[in-house]
Parts: structure tokens; C-alpha cells; sequence
């Protein structure tokens, strides 16, 4: 299956938000609060804050799991953005690979590192192979076998290797939403975020 070619449910313009789902938003994430503040000089609305605008009591406590998760996470910010990248890369999730090409490039990224989770290759370090593996694996299996949750275990503590869990399966997750309705990345999406990915297999173990 593809992500939908055109948007299925649009994002819900500011000017039509009620003061309800303004306040049921603020306060979740900081990141996004800088757009919700409601004054005149605030930057203009990410399309995935719109959309969530129009299920603010669903979407507020996700906003909340996804700040903890980017803002309060004990993950290496690479690794993080390593593996979120490697999901909207086999999800095919336009807007999410836009969305975290910089924030991939600030926690330590290379352009052509970039470049090659954009066209399923590269070389790799063992360590990064071992979690774009624990990406492929959880994609592909919802599971991680016996022989690399030992490496992860070696390199990882508890809290990172649970922390690991939920940000496949929470950007997963998140990913099916945006495909499904088709969302498109912002106009402040990064520039030289390149194409979409397209789903492919996993590299060679």
C-alpha cells in the first residue's frame, strides 16, 4: 500500500480553532507551544498541529508523549533521530522525513548520511546498523530477536532500550495517521529534505 496522494482530511485552519482546543493544546510540548500562544507575531501553525486541532483531547496527551520523547528522553538525540528517520524512510512518510531532516542534521547527522537512510544504503558503524536494524526489525516483525536485543542490551541501559521501543512504535504510529489522511510537510519543512523516501527492505545484517 501507498500513502494517499491527496489529502484526505485537511489540517483545521487557526482561525477556526475555538479557545478550547487552543488551551487542550498549550502546555504539552514546547516545542510547539511557540505556535500556540495565539498572538499576532506567532509563527505560522505546523499542518500537523492543524490536524491534531481537529481532536484535541486525542491528540494533547500524544503531544505530551512525543515532547517526553524529544525534549525528555534519555537517548542519544542522534540515536533518536536516526531511528525516526528510518522509520518515515520505510513508512514512506513524506511529512515526517521533512519534518526531522534538520533535527537530524543539529543532533549530529551527516548530509550524506542522510542522503543514504533516504535511498536504503550506506555504510554504517555497527552500532548505527544495530539500531537502524532494531527500526527494521520492529517495522517488519514487531519484534527484536534474541541476537540483537543482546547487542542493544550491551550498549543500552533499561531505560534507553524501553525508550527505543517507543519511539519506533510511536513514530510508527504516527506515521500511519499522516499517510492515511495524507497530510503534506509544512512550507517551514526543511528545504533540502529531498524527496520522499520510499519504503524499502532493511539493509543486509
Amino acid at each position: 500500500m501507498t500513502p494517499a496522494a491527496a489529502p484526505r482530511m485537511r489540517p483545521l485552519p487557526i482561525a477556526e480553532w475555538a479557545e478550547e482546543e487552543l488551551e487542550l493544546l498549550r502546555g504539552n510540548m514546547a516545542r510547539a507551544d511557540r505556535y500556540l500562544t495565539g498572538a499576532a507575531d506567532a509563527p505560522p501553525v505546523p499542518s500537523i498541529l492543524g490536524l491534531f486541532a481537529r481532536h484535541p483531547r486525542l491528540s494533547a496527551p500524544w503531544l505530551a508523549f512525543s515532547g517526553t520523547l524529544l525534549d525528555g528522553g534519555t537517548l542519544e538525540p542522534r540515536d533518536r533521530e536516526l531511528l525516526i528517520l528510518r522509520v518515515g524512510q520505510r513508512t514512506g512518510c513524506r511529512y515526517q522525513w521533512a519534518q526531522h531532516v534538520g533535527m537530524a542534521r543539529a543532533a549530529g547527522l551527516e548530509p550524506e548520511q542522510i542522503a543514504a537512510l533516504r535511498d536504503g544504503d550506506g555504510a554504517w558503524s555497527d552500532r548505527d546498523r544495530d539500531i537502524l536494524l532494531a527500526a527494521d526489525q520492529l517495522v517488519d516483525g514487531h519484534t527484536i530477536d534474541d541476537a540483537l536485543w543482546e547487542r542493544l542490551a550491551a550498549r543500552f541501559d533499561e531505560r534507553r532500550l524501553l525508550e527505543l521501543l517507543f519511539v519506533v512504535g510511536g513514530y510508527v504510529c504516527l506515521a500511519m495517521v499522516l499517510n492515511s489522511v495524507g497530510l503534506e510537510p509544512s512550507n517551514g519543512s526543511d528545504p533540502d529534505a529531498g524527496p520522499a523516501p520510499r519504503p524499502s527492505g532493511p539493509p543486509a545484517e
